[in-house]
């Protein structure tokens, strides 16, 4: 028979090592529990980097905007230069997307288009959002009778017919950028301006907004400090959606011919001009600007998406 002494040491050696280290588990524990706290922002784009669908459209933004600024001086070629000789080229070293019926390089006037149809959507997308937000966030913020009679007002621009507008403003400024620019945000402004006077209308009565109303804070720094900073994720939202509209508008003008004009190109331009020319066999000259203004929107359809359901504080981990 074993002395007790050795019976003991055998008796613990049964248990096992981890029951004489809870202290170390339970650090080791807290580490992998442990995460740097992310803000608002930090955390949308967290989400949004992993929505590879809005991903992919945001590079394809950032490329066409590159090829935008830096592309027709990429090229060799003008925009604007005509060389019979060189008409109806298809797709080679020399000319990457092609020549026109004038002997024009389709490659360099698609992204001088890309400059017009992105400049066109900024452009409308930003006076939407001063115009929106302000008639919106004072609506909003008043109520009662100002709120009435502000609504009634977006009421009527609302059923104006767009495209009515439009031919007047032509009729009177003439078919410019300038005019396609004001067309598109006499009416266009009218959405944010509702998006805006509803998110209001949900936080104005929240501890916050009321404690700088006690504090005797003006109308002006109450939407600007309180409730617009609260209300950029439907603004930027609404914002993205904003940009493809007024591409897809300035495309469908100049295709029409109320747009902007030759000689400057425009995707809507050089559709139009390619048209006549799809039974012909010449196919470049149609499918890089349709190609382009589909893809575009497109991009700026799923990042939307994606931005929207990143900036929601619903779907926050």
């Amino acid at each position: 028979m074993l002395p007790a002494t050795k019976q003991k040491k055998n008796n613990h050696s049964d248990i096992p090592d981890e029951w004489f280290q809870p202290k170390q588990r339970d650090e080791e524990q807290a580490e992998t529990v442990v995460r740097p706290s992310l803000s608002y922002w930090q955390d949308a784009w967290r989400r949004l980097r992993q929505n590879k669908l809005a991903m992919s459209g945001l590079i394809f933004l950032i490329f066409l905007g590159f090829m935008s600024i830096f592309g027709p001086i990429l090229s060799p070629h003008s925009v604007s230069d005509q060389i019979l000789s060189n008409q109806n080229q298809a797709p080679s070293s020399t000319h990457w997307f092609g020549t026109d019926d004038l002997g024009r390089d389709v490659f360099t006037r698609t992204w001088y288009g890309a400059r017009i149809s992105l400049f066109v959507g900024l452009m409308a997308a930003l006076i939407d959002f001063f115009i929106g937000v302000t008639y919106g966030g004072i609506s909003g913020y008043k109520g009662g009778r100002t709120d009435s009679f502000m609504m009634r007002i977006i009421e009527i621009l609302y059923g104006l017919p767009y495209l009515l507008v439009v031919i007047l403003l032509l009729v009177v400024m003439g078919p410019s950028l300038l005019t396609i620019i004001v067309a598109l945000t006499v009416t266009g402004w009218v959405g944010m301006a509702r998006i805006v006077r509803g998110q209001v209308l949900q936080i104005k009565h929240n501890e916050f907004v009321l404690a700088s109303q006690s504090f005797g804070a003006k109308t002006k720094r109450i939407i600007r400090k309180n409730l617009l900073p609260n209300t950029m994720g439907p603004i930027i939202v609404q914002m993205t959606l904003t940009v493809p509209t007024a591409i897809f508008a300035e495309a469908f003008l100049s295709f029409l011919g109320l747009g902007i004009q030759s000689p400057f190109a425009s995707w809507g331009v050089m559709a139009n001009d390619a048209l006549g020319t799809i039974l012909s066999g010449h196919w470049w000259r149609l499918f890089f600007p349709a190609f382009f203004i589909s893809a575009t929107m497109f991009a700026f359809n799923v990042l939307g998406d994606g931005l929207q359901d990143a900036l929601d504080p619903k779907l926050r981990r």
